[in-house]
């Protein structure tokens, strides 16, 4: 619906609205939060809201799902707002854990600019682009659902994201959300010093899935980051399978029996990410 600048005129049930989401320190909403904080009922409530996406007041995310347009805007009529709150939203109440590059980013292991959320929760939700930013939601099973922490995105909003191993371990298992493996190995080079080596060893075993495996034992091996008993840990659990090594470029290169790996990424390249 197009939105008209002009009338961003505000009434008295739509002042309270948003005085009341102010007050819980919440801009973005649902249906239900407009009748809680207004005590009108559903239809009142979803009436006053359309209303309010006619005058530019808010955006529309999703159906149910809104965020205020801040005031400071001015007569723009279009805003996705902070795009880790935005997916922390998009889950609606459900499990969550921001993850791939998007948990790369906010642990800085990526130099360039993220155009996609991604969003990891055991609850099957269709992925959505708004005003240009593609939100991904990625199902993962409800025991796979560890390795998560706490990050503020605000002095006042948080998100759940995977820790720092959790992330090295989702990027392993898929590259094509992170880039590719180049990617993944340039963030564990560049957050090296931080890793618990032990515990994304830990976190492969648990997930049980052989490529991250062999992925990580791999990388961890080239750039000397795990004592030879870790990496035996990972060896105990190899199959006779092989795996591609980045299974987003060609199913090509060597194969390295010693961790069942096809090595289809020059290993110049990824050697050559220690001196960037």
């Amino acid at each position: 619906m197009k939105k008209n600048p002009q009338l961003k005129t505000v009434g008295p049930q739509t002042a309270r609205l948003i005085a009341g989401l102010y007050d819980r320190a919440q801009t973005t909403f649902t249906n239900s939060d407009v009748t809680a904080i207004t005590g009108l009922e559903a239809n009142s409530a979803r009436s006053l809201v359309r209303k309010a996406e006619v005058r530019g007041l808010v955006t529309r995310l999703k159906p149910g799902l809104f965020v205020l347009v801040p005031p400071e805007l001015g007569s723009a009529a279009e805003f996705s707002g902070n795009p880790y709150l935005t997916a922390r939203a998009m889950a609606g109440g459900a499990e969550y854990y921001i993850s791939h590059s998007s948990a790369m980013e906010l642990h800085r292991m990526v130099t360039q600019p993220q155009f996609t959320v991604f969003t990891s929760t055991p609850k099957r939700l269709r992925s959505r682009t708004i005003l240009g930013t593609e939100f991904r939601l990625v199902f993962v099973k409800a025991e796979h659902m560890f390795g998560v922490c706490t990050h503020w995105i605000t002095k006042q909003d948080s998100v759940r994201i995977s820790d720092l191993e959790r992330t090295l371990i989702d990027g392993l298992r898929r590259p094509e959300y992170c880039g590719g493996i180049a990617e993944v190995a340039k963030g564990l080079w560049m957050l090296r010093e931080d890793l618990r080596t032990s515990r994304a060893i830990d976190y492969a075993l648990r997930l049980r899935v052989g490529s991250v495996i062999r992925r990580l034992g791999y990388l961890l091996e080239l750039y000397h980051l795990a004592p030879e008993p870790e990496l035996q840990r990972l060896r105990s659990a190899l199959t006779a399978t092989y795996s591609l090594l980045d299974p987003v470029i060609p199913k090509e290169g060597r194969r390295m029996a010693r961790w069942r790996l096809r090595v289809n990424v020059d290993a110049e390249e990824l050697d050559a990410i220690r001196s960037t």
